[in-house]
């Protein structure tokens, strides 16, 4: 299992951990208030954060990699977990994803608050966009947090790539199509925390991402 974690939060106010077979990101966010949010658990989580505070549970999706560890989070810290309603089945069912054809199984539970675009939403009381970005999974959400110029984009826009969409549910052309018009109109300048590999801005996808210049 690859693991790298940062145990400073950033200029920007994230902390990142990485972990997992596919080297998945999550990242813990520190509002100005001192709230503590976490999006996404991949494996090791876990015990990477076993000793932060942790206020609320975001998932970007809910496909394996991003919630490994996220039963076992939400039991060590208390915390209430947020997502969007298309993810619960993937969350809720051990089973789900054999039923996929990968020979895996997910830690249930239950999540207790239900997520989908908003143009100013509160997790834990923090206030937040989210867009619903589908086409690499049905349930797929960015949050933007306009103070901070950041964007927590899980595996839709990614530094010179875009999220695969041959896995059950997803859709090329719906992917390309919410990343043009939904995120791309942010400044160029925001910063993209995509769910794999480093990060990148709005400004250098539009320019350069090879999968969105048509």
């Amino acid at each position: 299992m690859d693991i790298s974690y940062s145990d400073h939060f950033s200029p920007n106010r994230f902390k990142t951990y990485t972990g997992g077979v596919l080297d998945t990101n999550s990242y813990l966010y520190e509002s100005p208030s001192g709230t503590r949010i976490l999006f996404d658990a991949p494996q090791g989580a876990g015990e990477a954060y076993r000793d932060e505070r942790i206020d609320a549970l975001v998932l970007t999706h809910g496909h394996f990699d991003h919630v490994a560890d996220a039963a076992a989070l939400i039991s060590s810290h208390g915390c209430p977990s947020y997502c969007h309603f298309d993810t619960v089945p993937m969350v809720t069912d051990r089973d789900f994803f054999r039923r996929w054809g990968f020979e895996l199984e997910v830690e249930p539970f239950t999540p207790t608050h239900l997520l989908d675009e908003s143009p100013l939403a509160e997790i834990a009381g923090v206030p937040v966009r989210i867009f619903h970005v589908p086409g690499h999974s049905p349930d797929s959400l960015c949050f933007y947090f306009q103070e901070e110029g950041v964007l927590v984009g899980g595996d839709v826009l990614f530094c010179g790539g875009v999220g695969r969409w041959d896995l059950p549910g997803g859709d090329g052309e719906l992917l390309f199509r919410g990343i043009k018009t939904k995120l791309f109109p942010l400044p160029d300048r925001v910063i993209v925390l995509p769910g794999h590999g480093p990060s990148t801005t709005i400004g250098r996808e539009k320019s350069e991402n090879p999968f969105l210049q048509a």
